[in-house]
């Protein structure tokens, strides 16, 4: 294996990797991490800095939002024919862009509800015929991330534009990896296999209306920074095996967002004020050598208290980020066990949920 091919292991595989090998590979392997890491870091600042300056920087949640699928294109499709994963996503984009705007206007919870619900099991229903592969969690993730930063007027026709060209680099990138893949498959075929006894198609509903009862109750409710919330309220929902580990994820995020806002606020008061903007990066820096769900957690604390800080003070923003992500965690486990109750269960059979795609190669 090359030291190129050993930068595109994400840290899980490397570290399978190590176990077995001699030590002159594992030096190899753990330096590949660390550049990998690096590089990743320096293409987001660069990317999102560049994308800021031209659209603006209340554009820049679209910019990360757009970088996060431009990563991941590189490494999953959507399960069928390049020419309908065009389509499909350049409507995902289109729906990134508008569905966020539109259910903030009303003000009502039906509906916002009505709109996050349609735009998002759109985007999941278009983009993660593998829920294993991990779309389900990134899209969702851009929505939540979007609905949080809504802009208007100028701005708005701002990130239009900044969406056709996001769209152009992730369709240039989503053709070029994936283009003579599954050429016989296609998106209406996709359409027609969905089924309520199907755990796929539940885990698309369940995942589409949890995240969209949380956005539209907790931005009616004008609740500040509720998009934490749903990101660990998507996080739990957008894994295909929750129900095999739920307790365990919900005690990792927890214990993460606890333990990494309060080292970010350790670290942050004794820091030189100097020194302070580069607790992010470097927070990126680590994000990239984790392997665990735990720890991912804490450090994506960083980046986020690292902006929150400015607004609401450091002591306000570690208390805020504890406190949404435990409404979070709090409203999806409650929505999990009502929906499996009376929904879930209904339809799909208990073996197919315990362990939906653990046997099946094509996952």
């Amino acid at each position: 294996m090359s030291f190129y091919q050993m930068m595109q292991l994400d840290p899980a595989s490397n570290r399978k990797l190590r176990a077995d090998a001699a030590p002159e590979t594992v030096r190899k392997l753990r330096l590949a991490m660390v550049a990998r890491s690096a590089l990743i870091v320096l293409f987001a600042i660069v990317f999102i800095g560049v994308m800021s300056t031209w659209f603006g920087a209340e554009n820049s949640s679209m910019a990360v939002s757009i970088f996060c699928i431009l990563l991941a294109s590189r490494f999953v499709g959507f399960g069928y024919r390049i020419s309908d994963s065009l389509l499909s996503m350049g409507l995902s984009f289109f729906l990134l862009l508008t569905g966020p705007v539109l259910a903030l206007l009303p003000h009502e919870l039906f509906w916002a509800l009505a709109i996050d619900f349609v735009s998002l099991l759109a985007i999941i229903v278009m983009t993660c015929e593998n829920p294993g592969l991990g779309n389900g969690g990134l899209y969702t993730f851009a929505y939540i991330f979007l609905s949080g930063n809504p802009v208007r007027g100028d701005a708005f026709m701002q990130r239009a534009w900044l969406t056709v060209l996001g769209f152009a680099l992730c369709g240039f990138v989503l053709w070029h990896n994936h283009r003579d893949q599954n050429r016989d498959r296609t998106f209406v075929s996709i359409l027609r296999g969905f089924s309520l006894r199907s755990y796929k198609c539940q885990w698309q509903l369940r995942l589409a209306f949890g995240v969209s009862l949380l956005l539209a109750l907790f931005s009616t409710l004008d609740m500040t920074r509720f998009m934490w919330a749903g990101f660990a309220c998507g996080s739990l929902l957008a894994d295909v095996e929750v129900e095999s580990h739920i307790h365990e994820k919900l005690r990792d995020r927890l214990l993460g967002a606890v333990i990494g806002s309060v080292a970010f606020w350790l670290i942050w008061s004794v820091l030189p004020v100097n020194l302070e903007p580069l607790l992010g990066p470097v927070g990126g820096m680590c994000l990239g050598l984790c392997a665990e769900y735990r720890h991912k957690t804490m450090l994506n604390c960083f980046g986020a208290l690292s902006l929150a800080a400015g607004m609401y003070g450091l002591q306000g923003a570690v208390l805020l980020r504890i406190i949404m992500t435990l409404l979070g965690i709090l409203f999806a486990i409650l929505f999990f066990y009502v929906y499996d109750h009376f929904v879930m269960t209904a339809f799909v059979p208990e073996k197919s949920r315990l362990a939906p795609y653990r046997d099946d190669p094509e996952r």
